[in-house]
């Protein structure tokens, strides 16, 4: 025989489960940190990127800001962060790196790489708010690293190896070899952008996770 609910009852359940409710995207903060973060992987891509091998994939920030924006937000509005950006460039502003734009970017190296923003953006934000659920503060730099480091070789080198061998007509062998020199600067920029992600959740802890007083 079921009980009845009392107000108070209702309450406290209403409460205990924003207590640690994600962040949807109908808020009006939400929609502002969509907007800030898509202008901040916009404005990644303004610092030149480094030439490396021959195939015209540079080395760039956009890895760096696409991360932050995984941790500090979430999946689902990293992810929307994430398509405003490139609905945009593909719209033709210029704001890929190299001030490149519209849909011809999917026909050269780097199209796996671009279209990994979003999977990337989508996994490690999903990781991230497992990580503030679960893990104590002083343990989250560590495993917002960790992640980071998974998703970028899922969702980054792999899909890059991919469009290297489609757009550039690669082998495997060859596609893989020009994709490890990203290695050692992807791994760097995880670094930094757990850093910045933990410093952003410990100056406001609300921002991922409604916590209810």
């Amino acid at each position: 025989m079921s009980h009845p609910t009392t107000p108070t009852s209702a309450r406290r359940g209403r409460a205990e489960a924003g207590r640690r409710a994600p962040h949807g995207l109908r808020d009006a903060q939400s929609l502002a940190f969509i907007s800030v973060f898509a202008a901040l992987i916009a404005a990644s891509a303004i610092v030149p990127g480094i030439p490396v091998g021959g195939f015209g994939v540079p080395i760039t920030l956009q890895t760096l800001a696409i991360m932050v924006t995984g941790l500090v937000l979430g999946g689902s509005r990293a992810v929307a962060a994430v398509a405003l950006y490139l609905l945009l460039a593909f719209a033709g502003l210029p704001i890929f790196s190299g001030g490149r734009a519209g849909l011809q970017v999917l026909a050269g190296g780097s199209a796996g790489y671009v279209m990994g923003f979003l999977l990337a953006a989508f996994l490690v934000g999903i990781a991230a708010e497992q990580i503030i659920r679960r893990l104590p503060a002083k343990r989250r730099g560590l495993g917002f690293f960790l992640a980071s480091i998974v998703v970028t070789v899922v969702a980054s080198h792999m899909p890059g190896v991919l469009g290297m061998m489609v757009n550039l007509k690669l082998s495997w062998q060859a596609a893989f070899a020009s994709d490890l020199i990203f290695y050692p600067g992807d791994i760097l920029k995880d670094a930094v952008a757990s850093v910045a992600a933990v410093a952003v959740h410990r100056a406001f802890p609300d921002i991922l996770v409604r916590r209810v007083k």
